[in-house]
């Protein structure tokens, strides 16, 4: 490894949130992490669905001396400990993320993290300095959604939020809108090769520091 990064594997997390196996949003994080290997990086993925994730917080889980690390919980933050990357991949439902990845903020990213802590500007230790990238899609069209203030409304709750309120270094979204069943396979391989791109360009801010300029592209927004 160069440029000032140590001779650690450099890790991608990505976070998956659908339910069916065949979905564009697996195809996601498969592609995602094809590509991060290519780079020389190494990425797994947490299906959590597949896994039997409970989204559900528990009362011994509210944030205090008395909090105690449930197993399923424990097993993520170890993930996100040896991870400099998290990605998180779901589908847009009713204008929200599904539950479940509601879910894994509440009990893995805020897990013992407490309200106090974020408004006091206190970044979240097992977070702070890790790069956040959101990949999302949605049945609606983009601009759809932005008619409704659903857009914004996510961009603001979940990009702006979690990096802020986490500590995250940055976060960057890239989002696939008219994503229906019997999508043209040659909008799906023209989505997945932005996804390829985006994981070279990510992998290489790990890597790297910064973006070569040979990477470089227009922002999503």
């Amino acid at each position: 490894m160069t440029e000032g990064k140590s001779s650690r594997e450099i890790r991608h997390l990505v976070v998956l949130g659908h339910p069916r196996a065949d979905s564009f949003n697996h195809a996601i994080a498969k592609t995602w992490c094809e590509e991060a290997e290519k780079f020389g990086q190494v990425a797994v993925v947490d299906d959590l669905y597949q896994r039997g994730f409970d989204p559900a917080l528990k009362a011994k889980e509210m944030p205090g001396p008395d909090y105690l690390v449930p197993w399923d919980v424990s097993h993520s933050l170890t993930q996100i400990a040896s991870s400099d990357m998290l990605v998180l991949v779901y589908p847009i439902w009713f204008g929200m993320p599904p539950a479940i990845v509601k879910g894994y903020v509440d009990r893995v990213l805020g897990a013992n993290f407490s309200a106090e802590e974020v408004k006091a500007n206190l970044p979240n230790p097992e977070l702070s300095g890790k790069r956040l990238t959101i990949i999302s899609t949605s049945a609606a069209t983009r601009p759809w959604l932005e008619e409704r203030g659903q857009w914004l409304a996510l961009k603001q709750a979940f990009d702006t939020y979690l990096t802020r309120a986490f500590g995250f270094a940055d976060c960057h979204h890239v989002h696939f809108d008219a994503i229906v069943p019997g999508l043209k396979q040659r909008f799906v391989n023209e989505h997945l090769e932005v996804v390829r791109q985006t994981a070279r360009e990510r992998g290489a801010v790990l890597k790297y520091g910064n973006l070569p300029p040979r990477l470089m592209r227009q922002p999503d927004f």
